[in-house]
């Protein structure tokens, strides 16, 4: 029986990437776990749930339905997210529009939907997926990186409103992490090769961070062994917001 034996999860953009990883992280750990992204295979023992998250409805009646079938719910993990590139002149008012209406009113679909099941548990938890581009200036990312620093805003404010009522926000800033997102953005380049040793590069510890090793973060914040952590990041970035190493070589 693992510490999180007796609590259930809901993990968003669950599918793939980071989402998957932390799926798996806390089944590991015995949480009963939901799954909900757009579209999604039944496999194991989790709950899967499909909804767009910047349907409002669908995702109220998907969240519902992951609460049913796991009979509550005391964690939820706010991953799914899209990407954006360039600077501040290279995406029209739509794509702003659009990137915004997924990584920050997305979470705020889902946590408005979960949150009255969420008061009821003496272990509520939240964890928003945020980014090291939250914190440090990326080049090409502006748009992403807006809505990141959006996302890592909210959560503190969240954080301030619901620590009264018992259920602690937090949130964690990943490095470049290699997922299939960041795979196809690596296949579009004119150098794939030469574009993944850039990424890896620009990281102190000198390579791409693991999906799993955000989702053992993302579980540290969620188990209630974390009690005390409310309204706070983690990054998990191999040093690139704070270190400034030496040249290899």
């Amino acid at each position: 029986m693992g510490e999180l034996s007796t609590l259930r999860a809901l993990v968003t953009g669950g599918s793939s990437g980071i989402g998957l990883a932390t799926a798996k992280a806390l089944a590991k750990g015995g949480a009963a776990i939901a799954v909900m992204d757009r579209e999604v295979s039944a496999s194991g023992d989790s709950v899967f749930v499909t909804a767009d998250v910047t349907d409002d409805g669908a995702v109220q009646e998907a969240v519902a339905s992951a609460i049913r079938q796991l009979g509550g719910l005391d964690i939820l993990v706010n991953c799914a997210g899209i990407g954006a590139q360039g600077g501040v002149d290279a995406n029209p008012d739509e794509e702003w529009h659009r990137v915004f209406d997924v990584n920050v009113l997305g979470m705020v679909r889902v946590t408005r939907a979960a949150l009255p099941t969420l008061l009821e548990s003496s272990a509520g938890a939240i964890v928003n997926v945020s980014s090291v581009a939250a914190t440090v200036g990326l080049p090409d990312r502006v748009l992403y990186s807006a809505s990141k620093g959006a996302v890592l805003s909210m959560t503190l404010a969240m954080a301030a409103d619901l620590l009264p009522l018992g259920v602690r926000v937090n949130a964690v800033n990943p490095g470049t992490t290699d997922t299939p997102w960041v795979g196809r953005l690596l296949d579009s380049a004119a150098d794939p090769s030469a574009e993944r040793a850039a990424l890896q590069a620009r990281q102190p510890h000198g390579r791409l961070v693991a999906a799993a090793e955000v989702a053992h973060s993302i579980v540290y914040l969620a188990s209630p062994r974390s009690g005390s952590t409310t309204g706070t990041y983690l990054a998990v970035d191999g040093g690139m917001q704070r270190l400034r190493p030496r040249p290899r070589g």
